[in-house]
């Protein structure tokens, strides 16, 4: 029986409020009432305040390029498609350097699940606006404000017919865990996009803001509905909906690759012969 306990405590570089301290509470909490152990769990991340969290925890990891957590998942996911693996990143990291790679993983659908940290801002680097910064958002990088149209990933997620698509709040702890039990249980890309506060860069998206504005969406929402889920998807402003907005059921990637029929290929030994002919071939 796994236990939170088993995931480790760390003092932590995150400022005092950080929403990171809650989403990893939340993951940690996910994990051992999934009933997984530290070494059944791969955490891959990129570059940024989120993408520290899996260097306060006791569990696989892996740290990739700005932008490139998903890479280096799909592919430990490919080679053991046993191990649970997650992404995690913050909003910069994932939709702006990252932002063709979650347009691929969309497409493919990997069995994986991708933890956002969106609290639309650069926070590592010390406040430059990011996709989701909203318009006319004042930074010290853009005292004119934000001119660009935001980002909204929610949107996108289900004009794709990404397979599992939801959105969770770091102020609500006990919510966010079960949202990331759900996205882990679904046989597919699970995206959970987190809103949290950066309580040093920005000063509009606070607690006391999402509190006012997040709801969590009820039976009436029918999420495998998209014209009902890019309603909700575009709902941000006056009214946030929190949980799951689209769900569908599709092949994984993984489920239509014949080289995985035999098992994964991490746990298979390598046939020195036919590996020689491969490389005699490209003599020729």
């Amino acid at each position: 029986m796994a236990t939170i306990e088993e995931y480790g405590a760390f003092d932590t570089a995150w400022c005092p409020g950080c929403g990171d301290h809650s989403i990893i509470r939340a993951l940690k909490a996910a994990l051992a009432g999934l009933g997984l152990s530290p070494p059944q769990v791969l955490v891959v991340t990129g570059i940024g305040q989120a993408a520290k969290s899996p260097q306060y925890m006791n569990c696989n990891m892996f740290t990739g390029l700005h932008g490139r957590s998903l890479p280096p998942a799909q592919g430990a996911k490919l080679a053991n498609p046993g191990l649970a693996v997650f992404a995690e990143s913050g909003d910069g990291c994932s939709y702006g350097e990252g932002g063709n790679h979650f347009l691929a993983a969309l497409r493919r659908n990997l069995d994986l699940t991708y933890l956002v940290h969106d609290n639309q801002i650069y926070g590592l680097t010390k406040g430059q606006a990011s996709p989701t910064t909203g318009q006319g958002h004042k930074t010290k990088a853009q005292p004119n404000g934000y001119l660009s149209e935001s980002f909204n990933p929610m949107a996108v997620a289900v004009a794709m017919r990404a397979s599992f698509v939801a959105r969770g709040f770091s102020g609500d702890v006990e919510h966010l865990t079960g949202l990331i039990q759900e996205a882990y249980r679904h046989k597919g890309f699970s995206l959970v996009d987190i809103l949290q506060p950066c309580v040093s860069f920005n000063k509009v998206n606070t607690y006391a803001w999402y509190k006012e504005r997040c709801y969590k969406l009820g039976p009436e929402h029918d999420p495998t509905d998209p014209v009902a889920a890019m309603a909700r998807a575009t709902e941000f402003g006056d009214k946030i909906p929190l949980g799951v907005i689209y769900r569908n059921e599709r092949p994984t990637f993984e489920s239509r690759l014949p080289s995985l029929s035999a098992g994964p290929l991490a746990l298979r030994k390598v046939d020195k012969t036919v590996l020689g002919e491969i490389m005699d071939s490209f003599r020729a």
